[in-house]
């Protein structure tokens, strides 16, 4: 299967900048993947679309602030450098900017001082990883010197750092946002629970892969990222419970969905547990935990792009998305949601 099969069209300007006020106010487009049948609603009419019974999974991951500006010590270059995984012992693996100019032993510098990171070792596409010298709590650090690590394509200032997280974010730990759920309020949340929908929550921690596009002409050439999830044993009975009753499980967003189908792959069955993931989901995979998906419009040629096509079926994929080019639907992390039932 070819790159090329998941290539859509896309003006700049339906790539979203900045969220939009309220969050539930975002378009809904809702596509039947058994029909390829096509509607058009606004996010808080999702309620009308999720039954009594269902499920509803979230992935309660917190973006770290995790994009640091700082000087090479002896220099005083300016180095960029992006948080992505917490090694252990305050060793991090992070992506750097530019990278040319940090070789092992490079210290750089934020904040006068407050925060040191020293290469430890050099990785291939622009990888470091750092150990990172402070006095205190590094998260409070973060939040005084780090800003949210923004896609490249958002080229907008965001103004408040709380709408790149979700109202249910807990577990810090992800270098990007699981877009899926900034749709959500807590009242609409609150709505949903009343109308007799579980709402469970997942963790999986977003990390490089979301910044890196597939490079290879064959799909089934690519590797993915692996990103760390996890899932309690009250989450999993409940879950088990749904599937044996025959109800709907609703993945919210495609990182909720890659744990839910990595935990039920491994061992056909939902079960506390927690792990490192690199599933790729794309056409020809058959689906084994979830039965209707919320997410977000993806970038062309993306992973992301290849696991909605294998729930909904390409052809219908390319259907909405050429649909919602014209009928200027709003793009990526902060643009419109699709509901796939």
């Amino acid at each position: 299967m070819s790159i090329d099969d998941f290539d859509y069209e896309l003006p700049d300007e339906l790539i979203a900048q900045t969220p939009l006020k309220v969050r539930d106010s975002s378009r809904l487009l809702v596509l039947d993947k058994k029909t390829g049948k096509i509607e058009h609603k606004h996010f808080h009419n999702i309620i009308d679309y999720l039954e009594e019974g269902d499920t509803l999974v979230l992935n309660d991951t917190k973006v770290l602030p995790a994009r640091l500006i700082g000087e090479k010590v002896d220099t005083g270059a300016v180095i960029e450098i992006l948080l992505l995984k917490d090694i252990q012992d305050d060793n991090w693996e992070c992506l750097v900017k530019p990278a040319r100019r940090v070789k092992v032993g490079t210290i750089v510098s934020f904040g006068d001082g407050k925060l040191k990171a020293k290469c430890i070792k050099e990785l291939d596409d622009g990888i470091r990883h750092f150990e990172l010298i402070y006095n205190g709590i590094l998260l409070e650090i973060l939040e005084e010197l780090g800003t949210m690590p923004l896609p490249p394509y958002i080229h907008e200032k965001l103004e408040d750092q709380n709408r790149y997280q979700t109202v249910y974010a807990k577990e810090i730990g992800s270098a990007a946002a699981p877009t899926a759920g900034l749709h959500f309020t807590k009242e609409l949340l609150k709505k949903i629970e009343e109308k007799g929908i579980d709402i469970c929550y997942v963790t999986l921690h977003v990390g490089l892969g979301t910044f890196r596009p597939v490079s290879v002409e064959n799909i089934e050439d690519h590797e993915m990222h692996s990103e760390f999830y996890t899932m309690s044993k009250e989450v999993a009975d409940k879950l088990n419970k749904a599937k044996s009753e025959g109800r709907r499980i609703v993945a919210v967003g495609t990182t909720s969905t890659r744990t839910l189908e990595t935990i039920m792959s491994l061992y056909g069955e939902f079960r506390e547990c927690s792990g490192w993931t690199s599933i790729f989901i794309y056409p020809g995979y058959e689906f084994k935990a979830i039965d209707a998906l919320i997410t977000n419009f993806h970038l062309p040629k993306s992973t992301l792009v290849m696991l909605v096509s294998a729930l909904a079926g390409r052809e219908n994929i390319l259907n909405a998305y050429k649909i919602a080019v014209n009928e200027k639907y709003r793009f990526f992390s902060f643009g419109d949601a699709m509901f796939i039932k």
